[in-house]
Protein backbone atom coordinates (compact mmCIF):
# COMPACT_ATOMS: atom_id res chain seq x y z
CA UNK A 1 0.00 0.00 0.00
CA UNK A 2 1.28 3.26 -1.01
CA UNK A 3 1.67 6.49 0.84
CA UNK A 4 -0.85 8.10 -2.00
CA UNK A 5 -3.15 5.53 -1.73
CA UNK A 6 -3.85 6.29 1.96
CA UNK A 7 -3.97 10.17 1.71
CA UNK A 8 -6.04 10.07 -1.51
CA UNK A 9 -9.19 9.88 0.83
CA UNK A 10 -8.22 12.40 3.21
CA UNK A 11 -6.49 15.06 1.30
CA UNK A 12 -8.20 16.96 -1.22
CA UNK A 13 -6.78 17.41 -4.57
CA UNK A 14 -3.37 14.64 -4.07
CA UNK A 15 -2.37 15.31 -7.69
CA UNK A 16 -2.08 19.09 -6.73
CA UNK A 17 0.83 17.92 -4.68
CA UNK A 18 2.35 15.47 -7.41
CA UNK A 19 1.98 17.86 -9.91
CA UNK A 20 3.65 21.03 -8.27
CA UNK A 21 6.46 18.93 -7.40
CA UNK A 22 7.09 17.67 -10.41
CA UNK A 23 6.85 21.66 -11.83
CA UNK A 24 9.13 22.45 -8.75
CA UNK A 25 11.91 20.36 -9.76
CA UNK A 26 11.34 20.89 -13.72
CA UNK A 27 11.90 24.53 -12.71
CA UNK A 28 14.77 24.16 -10.80
CA UNK A 29 16.58 22.46 -13.82
CA UNK A 30 14.96 25.66 -16.15
CA UNK A 31 16.86 27.92 -13.80
CA UNK A 32 20.26 25.47 -13.75
CA UNK A 33 20.05 26.08 -17.40
CA UNK A 34 19.66 29.16 -17.58
CA UNK A 35 22.25 30.36 -15.07
CA UNK A 36 24.63 28.36 -16.91
CA UNK A 37 23.72 30.07 -20.26
CA UNK A 38 23.60 33.30 -18.72
CA UNK A 39 27.59 32.39 -17.00
CA UNK A 40 28.10 31.73 -20.11
CA UNK A 41 27.09 34.75 -21.98
CA UNK A 42 28.89 36.43 -19.72
CA UNK A 43 31.95 35.48 -20.12
CA UNK A 44 31.95 35.25 -23.92
CA UNK A 45 30.85 39.24 -23.68
CA UNK A 46 34.22 39.61 -21.19
CA UNK A 47 36.27 37.98 -24.01
CA UNK A 48 35.04 40.18 -26.62
CA UNK A 49 34.91 43.55 -25.14
CA UNK A 50 38.87 42.84 -24.44
CA UNK A 51 39.04 42.29 -28.10
CA UNK A 52 40.34 45.35 -30.78
CA UNK A 53 37.67 46.84 -32.71
CA UNK A 54 38.57 45.05 -36.29
CA UNK A 55 39.34 42.01 -34.98
CA UNK A 56 37.92 38.98 -36.59
CA UNK A 57 35.25 37.01 -34.94
CA UNK A 58 33.40 33.91 -36.12
CA UNK A 59 30.39 32.77 -34.80
CA UNK A 60 29.82 29.15 -34.82
CA UNK A 61 26.71 27.64 -36.67
CA UNK A 62 26.53 23.63 -36.24
CA UNK A 63 30.29 22.89 -37.67
CA UNK A 64 30.69 25.80 -39.63
CA UNK A 65 32.29 29.38 -38.37
CA UNK A 66 30.73 32.05 -39.54
CA UNK A 67 32.67 35.59 -40.04
CA UNK A 68 30.72 38.09 -38.09
CA UNK A 69 31.78 41.59 -36.91
CA UNK A 70 32.58 42.22 -33.65
CA UNK A 71 30.20 44.42 -31.96
CA UNK A 72 27.27 42.03 -33.81
CA UNK A 73 28.92 39.75 -31.56
CA UNK A 74 28.92 41.64 -28.38
CA UNK A 75 24.93 42.71 -29.47
CA UNK A 76 24.46 39.27 -29.48
CA UNK A 77 25.88 38.25 -26.36
CA UNK A 78 24.40 41.41 -24.50
CA UNK A 79 20.80 40.06 -25.29
CA UNK A 80 21.71 36.96 -24.61
CA UNK A 81 22.45 38.00 -21.03
CA UNK A 82 19.44 40.34 -20.44
CA UNK A 83 17.22 37.18 -21.74
CA UNK A 84 18.92 35.16 -19.19
CA UNK A 85 18.58 37.78 -16.60
CA UNK A 86 14.56 38.45 -17.37
CA UNK A 87 14.28 34.73 -17.19
CA UNK A 88 15.46 33.90 -14.34
CA UNK A 89 13.87 36.70 -12.42
CA UNK A 90 10.42 35.26 -13.96
CA UNK A 91 11.53 31.72 -12.84
CA UNK A 92 12.47 32.56 -9.27
CA UNK A 93 9.02 34.60 -8.59
CA UNK A 94 7.34 31.06 -9.77
CA UNK A 95 9.72 28.93 -7.77
CA UNK A 96 8.49 31.35 -4.78
CA UNK A 97 5.14 30.45 -5.69
CA UNK A 98 5.96 27.06 -6.05
CA UNK A 99 7.61 26.92 -2.16
CA UNK A 100 4.81 28.51 -0.58
CA UNK A 101 2.10 26.00 -2.45
CA UNK A 102 4.28 23.19 -1.07
CA UNK A 103 4.71 24.47 2.52
CA UNK A 104 1.03 24.95 2.68
CA UNK A 105 0.62 21.26 1.61
CA UNK A 106 3.32 20.20 4.07
CA UNK A 107 1.29 22.01 6.60
CA UNK A 108 -2.24 20.44 5.54
CA UNK A 109 -0.23 16.48 5.78
CA UNK A 110 0.90 18.08 9.37
CA UNK A 111 -1.88 18.73 10.49
CA UNK A 112 -3.86 15.77 9.52
CA UNK A 113 -1.29 13.22 11.12
CA UNK A 114 -1.53 15.26 14.34
CA UNK A 115 -5.47 15.24 14.47
CA UNK A 116 -5.40 11.11 13.20
CA UNK A 117 -2.91 9.18 15.36
CA UNK A 118 -3.88 6.30 13.56
CA UNK A 119 -3.28 7.08 10.44
CA UNK A 120 0.08 8.64 11.52
CA UNK A 121 0.84 4.82 12.97
CA UNK A 122 -0.73 3.26 9.80
CA UNK A 123 1.89 5.19 7.69
CA UNK A 124 4.97 4.74 10.12
CA UNK A 125 4.19 0.91 9.73
CA UNK A 126 4.71 0.88 6.02
CA UNK A 127 7.77 -0.38 4.00
CA UNK A 128 8.89 1.29 1.40
CA UNK A 129 10.05 -0.77 -1.75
Amino acid sequence: VSLAYILVPKIPRPITFITTVFFFHQLQTQMRSKESEKKRAYLTLEELIQLPDDTNTYKAIGKVFILEPRSLMVNEQEKKLNDSETAISSMQTSKEYLEKQLGEVENNVRELLQQDPGLARQILSMTVQ
